[in-house]
């Protein structure tokens, strides 16, 4: 297992989710199963007719024949996030239960399975609502279900805002109204419940877990299905120029190229029409996705706001200027994705004098030189380099690889438009 800081954990291969059948296999009576292998995650499944009440947080099987002994009991954080203690206390604890006694009356009676997860932990960066929260749905979905098998969510943390922003995400996922673990007081019944969201690692889709093999460009498909539906109608494809969409990041919050305006002027010489973007928590993704899906090339400095490579074209262009002490985790988060969407990407890895780190720690010490060391298992050391540094580019250096890109979306753009 690998760190990148308090908040990025990433499995190696032999730490990952073994392969789960389509179902669990179906005991003579309802059952709850759980499998608390993975190092990331929990599962739990009760494989039959299930009430719940919101208002406990429980799950209760329906059969008769379970509500005599042995009763099973269980709990369960449903959040992909299992190794950091301090993560998992701000999720709510769900309880799963066969007895004593019989499960509370129905009120609502839903003829379908539910899956049941968290949109709390790092839920709100952008970054983290897909690798913690939509990809893992996605790979559970497809883990436990048929492609036509119709179900149901139940969320807990699933706030207003998070809602209305990922409402054509959600609708395309499932036709029913999304149950509110936080809000609801009404008692409802299902036909089997999942509980828990099973992950593969950072932005990633391991086909080779999955008993319908998908993988990461599938689930870009998805994304285009929810958010695409725009078409060009925010800007129409350039005709002459590639479009290059610059992603910018505002002041105050560490990672800021500070001579953006003399890098996006190089860029202009070199033919690029660019456009500069600071997505924004408020920013449609729908508007996002067609201003990125019409374009050529991307480009941005290390941070959350990259994940939006996943609404580029295949083919398409996408260089991440990488600061200093964020190498492997520029790799993992974004540069591994890219390739496995069919993106062209480059890495410019910025040199000693292009971070402001040189303005205040010693540039032979170990922030600078050796920022691996440095950091050691200390991984609250890693805010040196997410939020202190800012990035001056070198723009000679940096010209020599906007050609390189320039000449790729050029190409992209008189195949694809």
């Amino acid at each position: 297992m690998q760190k990148l800081d308090p908040q990025i954990v990433v499995m190696t291969k032999e730490e990952r989710l073994q392969p789960l059948p389509v179902q669990f296999p179906r005991a003579r009576k309802a059952t709850i199963s759980c499998d608390r292998s993975h190092q990331f995650y929990d599962i739990c499944l009760i494989n039959g007719s299930t009430v719940l009440d919101p208002t406990t947080s429980t799950f209760f099987v329906m059969d008769p024949s379970s509500s005599s002994p042995p009763y099973t009991l269980e709990k369960i954080r449903p959040y992909p996030r299992k190794a950091e203690n301090h993560t998992m206390a701000t999720i709510k604890e769900l309880t799963l239960t066969s007895g004593p006694g019989p499960s509370p009356p129905c009120e609502v009676q839903h003829n379908v399975p539910a899956i049941v997860f968290s949109a709390g932990g790092y839920t709100g960066n952008f970054f983290h609502d897909l690798s913690d929260g939509f990809i893992p749905l996605f790979i559970t979905i497809n883990s436990i279900f048929d492609a036509d098998q119709d179900f149901i969510l139940v969320i807990s943390k699933a706030r207003d805002w998070w809602v209305n922003r990922y409402a054509d995400l959600l609708h395309i996922l499932t036709k029913h109204p999304i149950i509110n673990l936080d809000n609801d007081t009404s008692t409802h019944c299902f036909t089997s419940t999942s509980v828990g969201l099973i992950s593969h690692g950072l932005i990633t889709v391991d086909p080779t877990l999955l008993p319908h093999p998908k993988t990461l460009s599938d689930f870009r498909s998805m994304l285009g299905e929810a958010f695409g539906h725009l078409g060009s109608a925010i800007l129409d494809p350039p005709k002459v120029r590639p479009r290059l969409v610059f992603i910018s990041r505002p002041v105050g919050i560490g990672r800021v190229l500070l001579n953006e305006e003399e890098a996006k002027r190089v860029a202009e010489e070199i033919g690029f029409e660019v456009v500069l973007f600071e997505p924004k928590a408020t920013t449609s993704l729908s508007n996002v996705y067609a201003l990125l899906h019409t374009s050529h090339a991307m480009i941005g400095v290390h941070g959350a706001a990259l994940t939006h490579l996943l609404f580029l074209r295949p083919g398409s262009v996408f260089m991440q200027v990488v600061p200093l002490g964020t190498r492997w985790a520029a790799e993992v988060c974004y540069g591994m994705p890219a390739r496995a969407v069919q993106l062209e990407y480059i890495e410019y890895k910025i040199g000693v004098e292009e971070s402001s780190l040189v303005e205040k720690y010693d540039k032979n010490g170990l922030v600078i030189k050796d920022p691996i060391a440095f950091r050691g298992k200390n991984w609250s050391t890693m805010n040196i380099y997410l939020k202190e540094q800012n990035v001056k580019l070198n723009i000679v250096r940096f010209g020599a690889h906007l050609k390189e890109a320039y000449k790729i979306a050029k190409r992209f753009m008189e195949k694809e438009g």
